[in-house]
Order: C-alpha cells, then sequence, then structure tokens
C-alpha cells in the first residue's frame, strides 16, 4: 500500500513531483554545510616551529634531513622531534613547547643534560600528507587556540537553532517561496563567502549565518512540500527529505576525498546545487498560504496550473474551498469545545496535565536524543579508523534504507511500535561497540553504521508522531518546541563528540544512556497509527486511554471539494500559526 502511494503520487501528480524533487535537490546542500567541518576543521599532526634551518631530523631510531620524512612515523602526541640546525643548534620539538639543549655533544634521541623552554613563538609544522590546509592550519588553532576549533561545529549549530526560528516566523508572514527564494540564493553566497574570510573571527560569523539560512531552507522545504504533497504520498515524501540530506553527507565525504584544501573544498561544496539556485525563482507559492492571506486570485492560477500540469479537466473553483472552511468555522462553533479553539495557546499548554506534560517531555527526550545520536554519529565516524572518506560516505549512505524502513514500519507496526526497538536497539548498539577490540576496524564502522541506522529510524519518525500526538490548537507548538529541543541536541552533539578525548567511549556511553531512557518513556505514549488527529487537550488527553476517540466529534469536510482537491494533492487543513 506505502510503494503504491508512491507511485500513484509520481504517475498522477506531475506538478507535485516536479515540485518536490526541486525543493529537495537544494536539502542536499543543507547535508553539505552541516557536515562539512569534518574535514574542513581537521587537526593533522604538528610539532612547534624551529628557529633557524634544519640539517638532520632524529625520531627515535629514524633519522631523516627533513621533518616531513618523520610524519609518517609519527603515533602518539606524546612524542617529539629531534632536530639539528645548521649553526650546530640541537632543538626538542613537542607539541606546544620546545626546548633547546644546553649541551650539543651529539644527535641523540634521549637527553639528560639542561634544556631551556621556549613557546611556539615561530608558529607550528604541520602533517599535510592527508590534507594540504585546513582553518587548524590557517590561523594555527591548536594549544592555547584549540578551544576556537572545537567552537567551530557549535557556532554553526547554534546558527542552525537561531535561523529555524527566524525563518519559520517569516515563512508565516510572507510566504514560502520568498524564503525558499532567500535561504537558496544565501547557502550559495555564505558558502562561497567562507572560502574568501580573512580570519578565524570572520569565518566564524559567515559561517554562522551560512547556518541560520541552511537551517531556514530545511525547515521551510518541509512545509513546502507537504503543502504541496497529497495526503496519499505525505509521508514518504517528508520522509525522504532526510534521504537528501543525507546525500549531502555522502558529497562531502567524495569531495573531501579529491579537494585537501579546505576553501578549494568549501568552493566546490557550495557550487553543487548551483543549478537549483538558477532556477528556485521558478517555485510557485503554495495554495495553502495563499487562501491563508484571502490572496484568492493567485491561488487560483496556482491551481489552474497544477491542473494543467497534472492533466485535470475540471480544476476546483477557490469560491469552493473557501465555502469548505467556511462550513467548518460554522459547524466548529456549534461544538462544546468552541471556546478552546479561539483561546490564544502557549508552551504551557503543552503541560496543561500530568498527561500531557509527560507525553511532552517523553517526545522532547526523544527529538534531543535523535539529534544528539544522529550527530554523534556522524561526526565521530571520521575518528573509527580506516578511510575516514569511506567512513563518512558509508554513515550517510545507511540512512537511505532507513527511512524506507521507517515509513513501511509506520504503516504496518505503527508508530510508537516502530520507535520503541529502533531506540533500544540503538542502546545496545552503543553498549556493543564499547566491547569491539580497537583493532576491528571493519567490525567497528559496521557498528556504528548499525548505530546511525536505528537512530536514523527513530529521528525520522519522530516529526510525524509528534503531530499526531497533539491536538490542532497545540500541534503547531508541539513541532516546533520539539524542533527546538532537537537544535539544542545538535548544539550539544560536538562536544559530546569532544568527551572522546577523556574516553573514547563517553559519547557513545551517553548516547546509549539517553537512547535506553527513551525508549522505555517511548512506552507510556499512545499509539496514532489508524486513529484520527484530535482538535482539543480534552481529546488528545484521552488518546490511547480508551479505544474510542473523542475526536470522532470533529467537523467533517465537503465530500465534493475534498474530492476535487485530491486530485491535486491537497486536503483541507487547519493553519496553526
Amino acid at each position: 500500500k506505502s510503494f503504491s502511494s508512491v507511485n500513484l503520487f509520481l504517475s498522477i501528480y506531475r506538478f507535485q513531483a516536479c515540485i518536490y524533487f526541486a525543493s529537495v535537490f537544494q536539502a542536499m546542500s543543507c547535508g553539505i554545510h552541516y557536515l562539512a567541518s569534518v574535514f574542513m576543521a581537521v587537526t593533522p599532526n604538528f610539532v612547534c616551529g624551529i628557529p633557524g634551518n634544519v640539517s638532520s631530523v632524529l625520531f627515535y631510531n629514524s633519522s631523516e634531513s627533513s621533518i616531513e620524512d618523520i610524519w609518517t612515523l609519527w603515533t602518539s602526541t606524546e612524542n617529539y622531534i629531534v632536530v639539528q640546525l645548521e649553526n650546530g643548534e640541537i632543538w626538542e620539538l613537542n607539541q606546544c613547547s620546545r626546548s633547546k639543549r644546553e649541551v650539543s655533544l651529539g644527535l641523540e634521541y634521549e637527553y639528560k643534560g639542561n634544556k631551556s623552554i621556549f613557546s611556539c613563538s615561530d608558529g607550528f609544522l604541520y602533517d599535510d600528507t592527508k590534507w594540504r590546509s585546513t582553518v587548524v592550519t590557517q590561523w594555527d588553532l591548536v594549544c592555547d587556540r584549540e578551544w576556537l576549533a572545537k567552537l567551530i561545529q557549535p557556532t554553526f549549530m547554534l546558527g542552525v537553532l537561531i535561523g529555524a526560528v527566524i525563518f519559520g516566523d517569516i515563512a508565516d508572514r510572507l510566504g514560502r517561496q520568498r524564503v525558499i527564494w532567500f535561504t537558496s540564493a544565501g547557502q550559495f553566497v555564505f558558502g562561497i563567502a567562507v572560502a574568501f574570510t580573512f580570519d578565524y573571527y570572520s569565518f566564524v560569523i559567515v559561517r554562522f549565518l551560512l547556518a541560520m539560512v541552511s537551517s531556514g531552507y530545511l525547515v521551510v522545504a518541509f512545509v513546502y512540500v507537504t503543502e504541496f504533497v497529497g495526503i496519499k504520498a505525505r509521508t514518504w515524501a517528508s520522509m525522504h527529505v532526510h534521504a537528501f540530506f543525507a546525500v549531502g553527507i555522502m558529497i562531502v565525504a567524495l569531495v573531501g576525498f579529491l579537494v585537501r584544501t579546505w576553501w578549494v573544498y568549501q568552493i566546490f561544496l557550495s557550487i553543487a546545487t548551483l543549478p537549483f539556485v538558477l532556477c528556485c525563482w521558478m517555485l510557485p507559492e503554495t495554495p495553502f498560504w495563499l487562501l491563508s492571506e484571502e490572496r484568492y486570485e493567485d491561488a487560483q492560477k496556482v491551481i489552474n496550473i497544477m491542473a494543467r500540469w497534472n492533466k485535470v479537466s475540471t480544476p476546483c473553483k477557490v469560491s469552493e474551498l473557501c465555502s469548505v472552511q467556511q462550513d467548518d468555522l460554522v459547524s466548529g462553533t456549534t461544538g462544546e469545545n468552541d471556546t478552546s479553539s479561539t483561546k490564544k495557546h502557549n508552551i504551557l499548554d503543552l503541560f496543561c496535565n500530568w498527561h500531557i506534560a509527560r507525553r511532552t517531555i517523553t517526545v522532547w527526550l526523544i527529538w534531543f536524543t535523535g539529534s544528539l545520536g544522529y550527530y554523534v554519529f556522524s561526526l565521530s565516524s571520521v575518528s573509527l579508523g580506516g578511510n575516514e572518506y569511506l567512513n563518512l560516505f558509508l554513515i550517510g549512505a545507511v540512512e537511505l534504507p532507513c527511512y524506507i524502513i521507517a515509513c513501511i514500519g509506520m504503516d504496518k507496526l505503527g508508530r510508537r511500535n516502530t520507535l520503541i526497538p529502533f531506540l533500544i536497539l540503538s542502546a545496545l548498539i552503543c553498549v556493543l561497540i564499547m566491547f569491539i577490540p580497537q583493532d576491528f576496524n571493519i567490525l567497528i564502522i559496521l557498528a556504528n553504521m548499525a548505530g546511525k541506522f536505528s537512530i536514523g529510524v527513530a529521528f525520522g519518525l519522530i516529526y510525524l508522531y509528534t503531530a499526531e500526538l497533539y491536538p490542532t490548537i497545540v500541534r503547531s507548538l508541539a513541532v516546533g518546541s520539539g524542533s527546538m529541543m532537537c537544535r539544542v541536541g545538535s548544539v550539544v552533539a560536538p562536544f559530546c563528540v569532544y568527551l572522546r578525548s577523556v574516553w573514547i567511549f563517553m559519547p557513545l556511553l551517553l548516547v546509549g544512556i539517553m537512547a535506553l531512557l527513551s525508549g522505555i518513556l517511548t512506552i507510556m505514549l499512545p499509539e496514532t497509527l489508524g486513529k484520527p488527529l484530535t482538535n482539543t487537550l480534552v481529546e488528545a488527553t484521552e488518546l490511547g486511554r480508551n479505544k474510542k476517540s473523542c475526536s470522532e466529534k470533529s467537523p467533517a469536510h465537503s465530500g465534493a471539494a475534498l474530492e476535487k482537491i485530491e486530485m491535486f494533492g491537497q486536503e483541507i487543513v487547519s493553519t496553526d500559526k
């Protein structure tokens, strides 16, 4: 049934199919920029710079003529290199300091005599065998400036959080089309600008702006395609926006493998989706937003275009849609819960009683855990050993089947019954990885792919599940607050990855604990598969507590108008802002 829905969408709704694939194509750039720093901000091996020309180099028992020949032997940050200068001085080069031997009896690795310790005032020498240049080597973000390098990804994710809030609100006020245009162009402009920043602080600021427009596009693109795609294919269409994001991660791995200079790498990543930027101005505004703004003539024009593309001879009239909405408003005012629909709602309504409060805490925890686990597995992939480019590519590729499994599971088993096992499975995989010997690289990589797969399923379906758990009057508020917790998780994830320096398994331990706790709490959530959406908090509270849903009292739509609007892949819904 699910696959037939997708086929129906592709074969009948040609207009929506073109809009969908054009819009989600640009979602690849979001995946690109979100994960670009894994190679752009990598820290290679390094030692202090030297105050003169080198005549010979010694590393344990290996003697070379240049420091570049030593990097293949470098195994630990505790190592140091002994160099003899042309003037006869002998220096020991550590990562964050250097020492001059007072007595130069000969070039030996071990020395028991007096030394004079100096800071790295002559800069640093970096291993450029893998990366010719990174932002770390560009601005010496090591030693006492290392914390600046560790802020690159968290500040980007902070921009993601702020951008989602700002552009989501702007899209409701000015329209989806304008925000799509602006954020698409912004990703290209700011992406190119990052490559030409002149210092660390300008780099972080431009990346912050890039994060805002990338997040803004992703949020608005979800709304945009949802308002164009018919209800029969909506679950698959919304879920597979994530799949294009994963393709962006795979592109990062490919470009990182081919280009080893950070600013050239950034330019190539930024032009990857240039074709969409050049043609995004052709995308129309959604009829839903036009109707909500009472721009009926513009809405009718879009509907007529959809009719021509979909070869429908009798397009529906805006007047019919308006009459359906008016009927809904009239019937809605006669209900016993009419006062709640006009009440202004806020975040406190998500904690109006114990049942809703417990549901909100659980949903927020799932959003946070899904985002935390998603980015911990993604960002850690380059540190698993073996080929870091292949690792990241596989971590991105494993997402593609996970969203198919999520869609099938949601339709066949239910939302909760799919979410629980995959959350608990991801926790078990985190524990399993801790017991795999470190020299079993292939097994470790496969286990991490399995972890990313399981957390990806949970992360993908929570969007739809959250919308179904809450009534119409606070549905947008619930999804928006959950998305905010998701952004918080993405900000925390880089710091969690940095805990590998404390204990290599610390990030996995934290993700495993959060996933297990989320899986256990999800047991208390109601199943929403096959149940109508609720309209009031009373109905939402009763959801799952009895077999007969209170939402059966909700007013029905006009059948004739619905049949016509479904020809274009639409449905009449309430607009929550």
